[in-house]
């Protein structure tokens, strides 16, 4: 089973919940609706990595603040990176079957180390660059869905256990990426900044 790094220890999740749809900019960028309930999907286990790999040359990254469920509740905050095979999903989306395929392949969810979750989530947000460059910007006040209403949706139909992962979606800015791109994301809470992170894509 694949784990995550929170603090001194390693977790291991058994599952990831992902929101859907959760910027209206980022439905605008792809030409969706907004929808009238909370978009939900998983990924297993077996997405979770620590690389950023190479898949095909329509592979789309999108950046999203993660949370990390303790048994009490939030308990961690991290950035992941939900891959998604484009071409795949938008045929998918046509024909209204599961994005599995396109979602939920090995390799396809990308975290970094996880940190203690302020007590108080209103002011947190990331800013990822791509080879130096902006490329998504999120904060809290930009959701549709707050953490605490999706994982208030989630828990209607789905145990949440510790350890898992919740990704709360992405924000516009999304778009295919290439071998040897560099990204760096700071994931900050405020004036704050909770974590640094960095990832060469491999081939």
């Amino acid at each position: 089973m694949k784990s995550v790094p929170f603090e001194n220890e390693t977790v291991v999740p058994s599952k990831i919940v992902c929101v859907g749809r959760n910027y209206v900019e980022h439905i605008e960028e792809l030409g969706n609706e907004v929808p009238e309930r909370m978009v939900l999907f998983c990924k297993p286990n077996s997405a979770i990595s620590d690389a950023f790999g190479y898949f095909t040359p329509d592979t789309r990254f999108e950046g999203e603040i993660c949370l990390l469920m303790g048994s009490e509740g939030i308990e961690g905050i991290g950035f992941g990176f939900d891959l998604t095979h484009a071409h795949i999903q938008n045929e998918l989306k046509r024909k209204g079957l599961p994005w599995e395929r396109a979602k939920a392949f090995d390799g396809s969810a990308v975290f970094s180390d996880f940190v203690r979750a302020p007590d108080d989530l209103s002011s947190i947000g990331f800013r990822l660059r791509r080879n130096g460059i902006l490329v998504q910007e999120a904060r809290y006040d930009h959701m549709i869905y707050k953490p605490e209403t999706v994982i208030e949706e989630i828990r209607r139909f789905m145990t949440l256990e510790k350890g898992d992962i919740v990704m709360t979606g992405t924000p516009k800015g999304v778009s295919p990426y290439a071998k040897g791109d560099r990204f760096r994301v700071e994931l900050f809470d405020g004036d704050a900044i909770l974590l640094q992170k960095e990832w060469s894509v491999k081939a």
